[in-house]
């Protein structure tokens, strides 16, 4: 499935843009990545596999959680942020893309003893069954947290667009293809004292991906518009065991 419009430099520019200011603004992916590891038995793994690590947080919650492992490999498309990330003797780091097939071929993992994750990343994938395949074929279990449309629900349909990212639908039809998987969905709200800071947010925090489907008068008519002191997010969960 292939998101028309998407354009991948977009969104890793977007990234990189404001990667010195990420951790004051990833509030929501923050607590995403802390409900994602919180799902994980507490047990040793070969190789973890963080896709679209960002600035470390998944890494941090699987060291308070105590889960051991021989390799960490942080793998994010945006060197900016990859920098951020803490580095240590069993960290790997890779500027990779996970929408490219060379990115696959690059990362060398045992499927049988590795441990694959995934947060607030996969909604940005080029190719939906193309990234869940690959994916697949690199670790037997799995978990993800990935936004859905109904991320800035409000937003959305204030501003007449259309979601740039995939429906919860859309995305349990296609991990099903290549996992017997369980999902769960959570939905999360972020209050601001102004939209001004709403709008701030929302360029800074890199949830937007890069988007830019208003102009400076329409983004004006919408920050008077809009009817809410916050913003809706919403994350699909998902305990994935590959069929492949």
């Amino acid at each position: 499935m292939l998101r028309e419009k998407y354009e991948a430099s977009k969104i890793i520019k977007e990234f990189a843009r404001f990667a010195h200011q990420y951790d004051t603004y990833n509030v929501i992916q923050a607590e995403v990545a802390k409900a994602l590891v919180d799902r994980l038995p507490i047990q040793k793994y070969a190789s973890i596999l963080d896709i679209g690590c960002g600035s470390g947080e998944v890494y941090k919650n699987v060291l308070k959680k105590e889960i051991q492992f021989e390799t960490f490999i942080a793998l994010d498309a945006s060197k900016e942020m990859l920098d951020l990330h803490p580095t240590e003797a069993k960290i790997r780091k890779y500027t990779a893309d996970f929408n490219e097939t060379k990115t696959y071929d690059k990362v060398e993992i045992l499927a049988d003893e590795a441990l694959l994750l995934s947060s607030s990343s996969l909604q940005w994938s080029k190719d939906l069954d193309f990234v869940f395949s690959q994916l697949s074929k690199k670790s037997s279990k799995a978990y993800f947290a990935i936004f859905t449309a109904n991320t800035f629900k409000t937003l959305h349909q204030t501003a007449e667009l259309r979601s740039p990212i995939y429906s919860e639908k859309v995305l349990k039809e296609v991990i099903q293809k290549y996992y017997q998987a369980s999902f769960e969905t959570q939905v999360y709200r972020l209050a601001f004292k102004t939209v001004r800071d709403m709008f701030n947010y929302i360029k800074k925090s890199g949830v937007s991906g890069g988007e830019q489907q208003l102009s400076y008068k329409q983004i004006k008519q919408l920050m008077r518009s809009y009817p809410l002191d916050y913003l809706e997010f919403e994350v699909l969960f998902v305990e994935a065991t590959s069929l492949v």
